[in-house]
């Protein structure tokens, strides 16, 4: 088996930007020396093998843009059989690779019988240099660009926009967070991002790739808790067509698209035990293959993923696999819950309304104290994403230029906070600071004398809560 390597220069005569690697099959050597001082000043990569076992098993461990292979591989052997089995296993490993035969001059019936068995074309030997370039060439750029309108068509399938997220992140509880972040984020490490529904796991698994050697890839995200068991390896690895009753093309999968990029699995406790094994395998060696195919294919992916499942747990219970969980976390976050982060509230807010103010074209100025106070008080069950949602709501439903309570629409009985013990000491400090000044009108003299401070301590405190 040899393998013929390529220059730049050659690279543009094949009117692509990386060489086109090309499988070349025949059992004369010296068809194999004609072909290689014909084609490797043309830029081709060229892996040369002398049988038909040799060229399946070249396939099935490396990728190539097109195959030229013979029809005859025995002494003295002219039905050409070994090659028309060899185009059909070529198509059954990969079925839209593109297949150039060589037969002896005059056989067309056996170049017909090819093109049958899915061919793409074919020449006869001893073939014409100018016409075995230009049919290689044309089933190359064909083949380039199939490849090109099927990423095209996942990007658009399965991307999402590119915007980076706001990461507002002040409060005290969050601070083991942004400060993990940027320890690992530059680094290839798995990452596990954990905490309760709405709390902003995929921001951050969002920042962690910006902030990563792979950010000029685009951050591939699965929602695996959406996914059915019967179709997970299919999005995830990627099928082939006829693998099964409605594969009726070839489609990418996500790790496929996100080589030498970033994956997102949210809700990753949520994938059958029967199909984490298929992951493990594929974060212990970057190996996978597509549904339905013999082909394996080597990726290079950063793991980021995300439960609000304690997995710890759920490896006793027998849900999740221990393996598994350390492949995952080489580095875990926890996200506290907004309750535990009330500081961040009116920065939040402030962003979210003027996320939305510009959307619905609202001019909303801001909110009244008594609305801020019913959010600092009110328990964010579903926390951020909550908290998102309550001012998209009151943006639409404000009559005047500030929002008030009732444009909120919180239920006090679904979310208050119970009780002081859930909030922090300075939580507290904060919440009844707002309260005297909201008391007092805004007067922060009669507000420090209600609460017992100086005046520049009351001012010290309104400057450290951002008030």
């Amino acid at each position: 088996m040899v393998v013929e390597g390529t220059s730049k220069e050659a690279r543009t005569e094949v009117g692509v930007e990386t060489p086109c690697r090309l499988l070349v099959a025949d059992d004369q050597p010296h068809i194999l020396e004609a072909l290689r001082l014909l084609l490797k000043p043309e830029g081709y990569v060229l892996e040369m093998v002398r049988t038909p076992a040799l060229a399946v098993e070249a396939l099935a461990h490396d990728s190539f843009d097109g195959v030229l292979i013979d029809l005859n591989y025995t002494r003295d052997t002219t039905s050409g059989q070994e090659g028309l089995e060899l185009v059909t296993r070529i198509k059954e490993i990969d079925a839209q690779l593109p297949i150039v035969v060589m037969t002896a001059w005059g056989n067309i019936d056996l170049a017909v019988e090819a093109m049958r068995r899915g061919a793409g074309d074919f020449i006869q030997k001893p073939w014409e240099n100018a016409r075995l370039l230009s049919i290689l060439r044309t089933q190359m750029e064909l083949h380039r660009s199939q490849k090109r309108a099927q990423w095209l068509e996942a990007e658009n399938r399965i991307l999402r926009t590119s915007g980076a997220p706001d990461f507002i992140a002040s409060a005290a509880s969050m601070r083991p967070v942004v400060e993990t972040m940027a320890r690992v984020g530059p680094s290839d490490a798995n990452v596990l991002i954990t905490g309760e529904h709405g709390t902003g796991k995929e921001v951050v698994a969002q920042t962690l790739h910006r902030l990563s050697s792979r950010s000029d890839r685009t951050l591939v995200a699965v929602n695996t808790g959406a996914l059915p068991e019967g179709t997970f390896e299919s999005e995830l690895f990627g099928h082939v067509k006829g693998a099964f009753t409605d594969a009726r093309a070839d489609r990418i999968g996500r790790f496929e698209l996100a080589n030498g990029g970033t994956l997102f699995l949210d809700e990753i406790a949520n994938i059958p035990v029967r199909q984490q094994a298929k992951l493990l395998r594929v974060l212990e060696t970057g190996e996978m293959e597509r549904v339905g195919s013999s082909k394996t294919q080597k990726v290079n992916v950063r793991m980021l993923s995300a439960t609000n499942a304690d997995l710890h747990i759920e490896c006793a219970a027998g849900r999740f696999r221990e393996d598994l969980l350390f492949r995952l976390n080489t580095v875990e976050i926890s996200l506290p819950p907004l309750r535990e982060r009330r500081e961040d509230i009116p920065a939040l807010a402030a962003h979210f309304l003027a996320r939305y103010g510009a959307r619905y074209r609202r001019a909303i100025q801001g909110l009244e104290p008594a609305a801020m106070q019913q959010m600092l008080q009110y328990g964010w069950p579903g926390n951020v994403r909550e908290l998102d949602h309550t001012i998209e709501r009151a943006v639409l439903m404000a009559r005047g230029e500030r929002i008030e309570v009732a444009d909120l629409g919180l239920s006090a009985q679904r979310g208050a906070a119970s009780n002081m013990d859930e909030m922090s000491l300075e939580t507290v400090e904060a919440i009844l600071i707002r309260k005297a000044l909201a008391r007092a009108g805004g007067n922060v003299s009669h507000a420090a004398e209600a609460l017992g401070l100086s005046r520049g301590a009351l001012y010290r405190r309104m400057e450290k809560y951002g008030l």
